[in-house]
């Protein structure tokens, strides 16, 4: 069977086209999303919107560059001042790309000293237009490269390794996986310029431009989701700070020194303990607030304890029963705690026979703790109980979620009491 080389020219013409087309609408629409995302600082905006304007023109000045050493339009006059200023723009103007990305991975990098190699290697280029230092063209339109022809992949290539420099610095600590892209970005950009290098045809859009394309965009997307990462943190310390608040609520407080003053004179020993129960329940209170990472249920539950012996103190008819019989997992600080204050404020006070049960117990997929009260109850489908006095319920409910996929359901009836249960993935060994 015979090859048809037109038709398998034009395939590779039509797929070059449409690359090029590719590229060029995703730097058209980039702006655009930039814009619009509240997420990302006025900052990453401006040095995106600089980005995505320097890699189309990049993408223009190789299509000029390439119609212009191959005589691609059969009407083009060839002009030597015209095919060194597009080349030098080229030259010029792909390590600023580089630069922008370091501005953009660590905003504490010192840029100076990028911007003065930049600086230098624009200055070798122009020199284009009167000396064959770097490159040249002939009468004919060949290219010919100088002795300092390689400058710009020499600079490229230390800015390349100052981004994987500042990637790592920047994201040592805790923050290792947010290293991957910017580091990604360089390699597959050095690769692109080995490609480039090699490449035996000439083509339109270079492999370089590629990488550099996506590359812009996978730090627009790389910058989006740190700032929504950001933004859930400060929410979830926001959230803690509510809880926190909801726990150490005037009434409490002032009962709880009420009830000491009146033992410093009835029993001195007691009120002192009080006086220690009370600093330690404060103490854990605030030492919540810093505490990102997930704890173990002992020292939720010793939390729990402190509370309600305090309460104990005010209300000794209260029945609060422990039946622990899974304890080896991990959950977020003050989960339960919170629902067990809500059952003795909202649920058992007041009534006869007042009882708060907390029990934890282990099946195949998940960890359960059940917090279970015979108080007043509530209609759990009542809008008006989503917020208000049971906000510590949503609070933990939106913690379990972020922080360990679990999950919390309740079921209320009133006059009968209220039962809350919580679901914790049990950790499959690998």
């Amino acid at each position: 069977m015979a090859l048809d080389i037109s038709n398998s020219a034009r395939v590779f013409e039509y797929t070059l086209a449409a690359l090029e087309l590719a590229l060029i609408l995703q730097l058209v629409q980039m702006p655009f999303a930039v814009w619009a995302d509240s997420y990302i600082s006025k900052r990453e905006k401006r040095i995106l919107l600089i980005v995505s304007l320097i890699v189309l023109t990049l993408i223009i000045q190789g299509h000029l560059d390439f119609i212009i050493s191959t005589h691609a339009i059969k009407t083009f006059e060839y002009n030597a001042i015209l095919a060194t200023a597009v080349s030098v723009y080229g030259y010029i103007f792909r390590p600023v790309v580089l630069v922008l990305f370091i501005m953009m991975t660590n905003p504490s990098a010192r840029a100076r000293a990028a911007w003065v190699l930049v600086a230098i290697n624009a200055v070798v280029y122009m020199t284009a237009f009167f000396s064959s230092v770097s490159i040249s063209f002939d009468d004919n339109g060949h290219f010919h490269r100088g002795p300092l022809g390689y400058t710009c992949f020499a600079v490229s290539f230390l800015l390349l390794a100052y981004l994987v420099y500042v990637s790592v610095v920047a994201f040592k600590g805790n923050k290792r996986s947010d290293m991957i892209i910017p580091i990604f970005v360089a390699v597959v950009i050095v690769a692109a310029c080995g490609i480039d290098l090699f490449c035996p045809v000439s083509i339109p859009v270079s492999f370089l431009m590629c990488a550099i394309t996506n590359g812009s965009v996978f730090y627009y997307l790389w910058i989006h989701l740190r700032f929504i990462r950001e933004h859930e943190r400060s929410m979830l310390a926001e959230s803690r700070i509510q809880i926190m608040m909801s726990q150490i609520q005037p009434h409490f407080l002032y009962n709880t020194l009420a009830s000491i003053q009146a033992l410093c004179a009835t029993d001195p020993p007691k009120a002192a303990k009080t006086v220690e129960m009370f600093a330690d329940y404060l103490r854990q209170n605030l030492e919540s607030l810093g505490d990102s990472d997930l704890i173990p249920l002992n020292k939720e539950l010793e939390h729990c304890r402190i509370y309600t012996q305090i309460e104990l103190l005010m209300f000794p008819e209260i029945d609060i029963e422990y039946k622990i019989g899974d304890s080896s997992f991990m959950l977020p600080a003050l989960t339960i705690q919170p629902l067990v204050e809500n059952a003795i404020r909202h649920g058992v006070r007041g009534i006869k026979d007042p009882k708060v049960t907390v029990l934890t117990y282990k099946d195949e997929e998940y960890h359960n703790i059940i917090i279970e009260d015979n108080g007043r109850g509530f209609d759990a489908a009542d809008p008006a109980n989503t917020g208000g006095k049971h906000i510590g319920i949503r609070n933990v409910r939106e913690r379990l979620e972020k922080m360990c996929s679990g999950s919390l359901e309740v079921v209320s009836n009133i006059g009968k009491g209220c039962r809350i249960t919580i679901r914790i993935p049990v950790k499959k060994e690998v």
